[in-house]
């Protein structure tokens, strides 16, 4: 009988991760023999974790916050996409190296494809935020070919370094550039929680209606499913799309590698997810059992 692969996915914390309901519904959908599981390790802990992934029977797996830089230098060898972001989610072997992806650029633009096709057609974005999420966009952005993409950010240095790193074609701006950028820009995409409960709403004040009526705004978070900024490009009559299908997409090319099978994002796995994520929240009790 064949050995049962495993994979997992690890953070700190990662009780709220969904990748184990995405990973699961698909073994469950191709009926392979498989476990996916979430693994909390401290940064301390990360390291010695990563060494001994083949000890404990595991074929790889998805790295998120905060261990995705520590990741990109553990690695053996990288993928072009981890190379140019600078970070892994990642993890798997070939020939018993251990190899370093990042697919969250891929799941970002398969997310477009999908619900926006021809969204690449446009030669200029605006991007909102110079986190970390932010290079995964800009790397995607460049691969599809756009010409000027501008990087808007409280701290302008931030953006700048982020500039600095992608080259030709990438520009930082302050935040207070962002209004006259949003009426040149076919792709407007936030990676910031703008709007969010706590993160100051009056930022969100941009006025999207001086945007082209064909602009397409995305946002990268996906709780809730339409953000305060979705919302306002909606009201403003402009094609949004939200950021839980570039959950779903860039986990395909990790379950590609462990269990052989490239997998479909559908309907279905959707609405499994939203099924989840309709569910009330766990009580502080609850969390502590």
């Amino acid at each position: 009988m064949a050995e049962t692969i495993r994979a997992f996915v690890t953070g700190f914390p990662i009780k709220h991760s969904r990748s184990p309901l995405i990973h699961g519904f698909w073994l469950k959908t191709d009926g392979l023999e498989g476990s996916y599981m979430a693994v909390e390790t401290t940064p301390e802990a990360f390291p010695a974790f990563v060494s001994s992934l083949q000890e404990n029977g595991y074929a790889g797996g998805n790295v998120t916050i905060p261990h995705k830089e520590t990741a990109f230098a553990l690695c053996e060898a990288h993928d072009g996409a981890a190379e140019a972001i600078g970070a892994v989610n990642t993890l798997w072997f070939e020939r018993g190296r251990l190899y370093g992806g990042n697919t969250d650029a891929f799941g970002f633009a398969a997310n477009l494809d999908e619900y926006a096709g021809g969204w690449d057609n446009a030669d200029t974005a605006l991007v909102l935020g110079a986190g970390g999420a932010s290079r995964a966009i800009v790397h995607a952005l460049k691969s599809r070919g756009f010409s000027h993409i501008h990087i808007v950010n409280r701290t302008l240095a931030r953006a700048q370094a982020m500039a600095d790193h992608f080259g030709p074609g990438v520009s930082a701006h302050g935040w207070s550039a962002a209004q006259d950028l949003v009426g040149t820009s076919g792709v407007i995409v936030n990676t910031t929680p703008l709007g969010m409960e706590g993160h100051g709403k009056s930022e969100l004040a941009l006025d999207l209606s001086k945007a082209d009526p064909s602009t397409i705004v995305t946002d990268i978070v996906y709780t809730p499913l339409e953000t305060p900024f979705l919302k306002l490009a909606r009201d403003a009559g402009l094609k949004t799309v939200d950021g839980l299908g570039m959950l779903l997409h860039q986990a395909v090319p990790g379950f590609e590698h462990w269990f052989g099978v490239r997998p479909e994002v559908t309907g279905e796995l959707r609405a499994h997810i939203l099924a989840d994520m309709a569910k009330p929240l766990p009580t502080q009790q609850e969390i502590a059992k």
